[in-house]
């Protein structure tokens, strides 16, 4: 066993920006940053349910990964299966131990979004369309986390809707760039009932829908956060149209990736919206 494997497997890129994305929810929420208490608290327990989620997400998807990404922890026997399973309960643990101290209602929420994280990885996430909307939910609920700390919404209501928008397309494109090992797998996934051209068009729908909501911030008075967005939509847009002119895998692997970039550039954008 590698001990490596028990950072990799959580995914540690995308669970510091997921923790930051709750950090943002709570600075544009209050307009300020909150007390260093309350933010290392959101900050945490995004990540810890982040990394859990990618954990038991890896263990449920193992048989699939050993054909799309056998480089993962799992495939290529870097850890065992039942130690990916117990390890995600205990970061599952730590992360609602650690919501207790922020507030009741914070700790609900993250009952709530840890078990809507299982149930995904356990039955939904093979399933057409309602596994996307799930995962962009739970993305898109990460900015509410943080606004819950701080008992406001503001902008974080926006932020939280471009990310489930945003969040769709990226699923479904990947659900695009997997078509291999899906179908190798039995699984019903969006491209293999409709088709990867019709499942090019629906993302880049939601691609376009997530444009015309960062307009939004425009609407509150918000017109810096706005000017910041400009590249971001014109990333979106790219990726819209290049998954749309071609469904390879490898295209599919580059358009997604670009949304992934767009979600990073879109938390510098709002934290300007709610600073400046």
């Amino acid at each position: 066993m590698e001990l490596k494997a028990f950072i990799e497997i959580t995914r540690p890129h995308n669970c510091l920006l997921a923790g930051l994305v709750g950090v943002l929810g709570s600075i544009v929420a209050a307009g300020h940053l909150p007390s260093a208490g309350k933010t290392a608290l959101v900050f945490l327990v995004v990540i810890l349910g982040c990394a859990g989620g990618n954990t038991i997400n890896d263990y449920f998807d193992y048989e699939i990964d050993k054909i799309n990404r056998p480089d993962r922890p799992l495939p290529r026997g870097a850890m065992k299966r039942s130690t990916a399973l117990r390890y995600s309960f205990l970061l599952f643990a730590a992360g609602l131990a650690l919501s207790v101290f922020i507030s009741l209602y914070a700790f609900l929420f993250a009952l709530v979004a840890y078990a809507a994280m299982v149930i995904y990885a356990w039955k939904l996430k093979p399933t057409p369309l309602m596994g996307n909307l799930v995962v962009a939910a739970l993305t898109g609920a990460t900015p509410l986390y943080g606004a819950l700390g701080v008992g406001k919404i503001g902008l974080a209501g926006t932020l939280a809707l471009c990310a489930f928008l945003v969040n769709v397309a990226r699923e479904i494109v990947k659900d695009i760039e997997d078509v291999e090992g899906d179908l190798e797998k039995g699984a019903r996934t969006l491209p293999i009932l409709i088709g990867k051209r019709k499942a090019a068009y629906l993302a880049s729908f939601f691609g376009v829908l997530t444009v015309i909501a960062s307009f939004l911030p425009v609407k509150a008075g918000v017109g810096v956060g706005y000017y910041a967005m400009l590249p971001v939509d014109a990333i979106i847009l790219y990726a819209s149209y290049i998954i749309l002119r071609d469904q390879s895998k490898e295209t599919a692997h580059r358009s997604q990736l670009l949304l992934k970039v767009s979600i990073f550039l879109a938390v510098a954008a709002f934290l300007m919206a709610a600073v400046v």
